[in-house]
């Protein structure tokens, strides 16, 4: 799979057709949460969203037109206790209005369909496929900007960011301070390098005052 960056709001509605109104509002009842979410207001670019979440809204966006928001609110309420990102990692099947998915032991349906209920799929690796060709196509990245931050008065209010990217360096600090390393941080941010994430954290501690600028 060819890595992916991360995404702001309006580029998650231009890939997702979700408006910035639906995705506030499942955020607010605990529908779905962007990975990294600044609540300080009035800052640029408060939501940054990773290529899971993307995929995961996807997948939420087909659901819905099929079941309940409060039928996705239980289940996701269920699997966030075993997953990290079950829209994004699990197969689904939807069954009348009932939201299924399969036993990772057994293989067999989790939730009982009436008999002789056929379950349809929802494909999310082909989601994740479809995804990934349609996000490929936002920007791409020169070799120079690697392993660098930036800013620019036009990239996310000027605030500093990984090199040819809109993630800021202080969503790279949250991840690092949630306990993830820099494999972790990769997993969340697919296209950055570990040199990217210590560019970023060094950074980060020169701009708090935990190092010597």
């Amino acid at each position: 799979m060819t890595p992916l960056l991360a995404f702001t709001g309006p580029q998650v509605q231009r890939l997702t057709g979700l408006s910035q109104r639906v995705l506030r509002y499942w955020e607010s009842t605990n529908v779905f949460r962007a990975s990294y979410v600044d609540d300080r207001p009035r800052r640029p670019y408060r939501r940054i969203y990773t290529f899971r979440d993307l995929v995961s809204l996807r997948t939420l966006a087909l659901l819905r037109k099929k079941v309940s928001l409060n039928e996705l609110r239980r289940v996701g309420k269920y699997l966030s206790d075993h997953y990290e990102a079950p829209w994004a990692e699990l197969r689904f099947g939807v069954a009348g209005r009932k939201i299924v998915f399969p036993d990772p032991v057994t293989g067999q349906w989790v939730v009982s369909r009436p008999e002789g209920q056929t379950v349809m799929p929802v494909l999310v690796e082909r989601i994740a496929q479809t995804t990934e060709a349609e996000a490929a196509t936002l920007r791409q990245r020169r070799p120079d900007q690697i392993g660098n931050v930036a800013r620019h008065r036009h990239v996310a209010h000027n605030s500093w960011v990984i090199d040819g990217t809109r993630i800021p360096t202080s969503a790279i600090w949250h991840f690092h301070e949630e306990g993830y390393d820099t494999d972790g941080i990769i997993r969340e941010y697919p296209d950055l390098t570990a040199a990217d994430v210590e560019a970023a954290l060094a950074h980060e501690r020169r701009a708090r005052g935990l190092i010597a600028a």
